[in-house]
């Protein structure tokens, strides 16, 4: 029989993080591909999850989400950035971000729209573009001369055309943690009102910008003319520590978050009845713990980036998230799928190739990526394990 699958989706196989998780199992080795953290969120946050597990929380809350998560996700984005949505309409929860992207991509692309993202971009971006028969056009992010990840305003404009409906836009970005500047995102706004496209931001990492980079995280919905374009989506996983509880949030004008919404009910319809309560707990939570769980990732990723010099690789500096891409090349390595498959056997560390988030696989074939959201005492057993080798 032929493959049942339909052929927009056949080039999408079994995710590079379950094919090296699964290495990581089967070896023993040290995970340090896939970007969950080892340790919980805030008690606050915890305590109130299990109060409404056992308070009766258990059942389908409303679609857009409970009133207090979408009031809380409302006066976090004016506390932090000066954004105001009206948690009645403008505020949507979704099931992560993964599902707010996803829902967006189908609410707003036609089959043969294209949609402007950046490369390296996390995987699911080109998997919701297939599924809704659009069309990616991905702008290479390169390191510059400082060793910083840029963009070429040349390419980003050539990337536009007729046929854009949206540009995806992740900052702070992962796989690279670069952090768009000001000048790129005043570019970014320039090109979407140019050609009258939409702007969806991934911005996860909104609070994982170190104290070392060479801009503060700048939501583009702050730009001029973008608030009324831009749909942002962030989540709850990355900055409490709470990545299995998949609440994540879209924010916007009316009537783009009335299009996700109508799709995003066809989807997962609800999610995370009782998180949800307890996620509203934990964005009100004082300033203190956004600056103390960003110094611990900073001293965490300090702790790796000097390991893996010791050991031998390049290191792209990452200004935010949770992951630092290093080069291959200073080791022999050559290309980054083969590194990473041989890496659990030969140094019991496993990392992910860079190069699969590339429609232009030669741009990262010789860069990996680790992650540093764990414990101090797990990053200093993979240093350990790969200044050996």
């Amino acid at each position: 029989m032929t493959d049942p699958l339909v052929a927009r989706m056949r080039p999408f196989g079994t995710t590079i993080f379950a094919e090296m998780s699964a290495l990581a199992v089967r070896t023993g080795a040290v995970n340090l591909g896939q970007g969950f953290p080892d340790t919980d969120g805030p008690k606050e946050m915890l305590d109130a999850a299990a109060e409404a597990i056992h308070n009766g929380a258990n059942q389908y809350p409303p679609g857009p989400g409970i009133p207090a998560l979408r009031a809380a996700i409302g006066a976090h984005q004016q506390r932090f950035w000066g954004l105001d949505y009206d948690p009645d309409g403008e505020v949507l929860v979704t099931a992560g971000a993964t599902e707010a992207v996803a829902a967006t991509i189908l609410a707003l692309c036609e089959p043969g729209d294209e949609v402007v993202c950046f490369e390296p971009y996390y995987d699911s971006y080109a998997a919701a573009i297939a599924l809704a028969g659009a069309v990616r056009r991905p702008v290479t992010l390169r390191p510059d001369a400082g060793g910083h990840y840029a963009v070429d305003p040349d390419e980003l404009r050539g990337a536009f055309g007729p046929r854009t409906r949206m540009v995806l836009l992740n900052s702070p970005h992962n796989p690279t943690g670069k952090v768009f500047t000001r000048a790129e995102l005043a570019l970014v706004a320039e090109l979407c009102q140019a050609h009258d496209v939409y702007a969806v931001t991934d911005e996860v990492y909104e609070h994982l910008v170190f104290t070392d980079a060479a801009t503060p995280h700048v939501p583009l919905a702050t730009l001029p003319g973008m608030r009324e374009r831009t749909l942002r989506i962030s989540s709850a996983g990355k900055t409490f520590s709470c990545t299995g509880w998949k609440i994540g949030w879209a924010s916007g004008p009316r009537e783009l978050v009335s299009a996700v919404l109508r799709v995003k009910q066809f989807l997962t319809f609800v999610n995370g009845s009782p998180f949800q309560p307890a996620i509203a707990i934990a964005l009100g939570l004082p300033d203190d713990y956004f600056s103390e769980f960003r110094a611990g990732l900073q001293a965490q990723r300090d702790l790796l980036v000097a390991g893996l010099r010791d050991a031998g690789f390049g290191v792209l500096l990452p200004e935010g998230t949770y992951f630092v891409t290093a080069d291959i090349t200073p080791l022999g390595g050559t290309d980054g799928v083969e590194f990473c498959r041989s890496l659990p056997e030969r140094s019991g560390v496993v990392a992910v190739p860079t190069q699969v988030f590339y429609d232009h696989e030669d741009a990262g074939r010789r860069l990996v990526r680790f992650a540093f959201c764990k414990r101090p005492a797990v990053l200093n057993e993979a240093v350990a394990r790969l200044r050996k080798n």
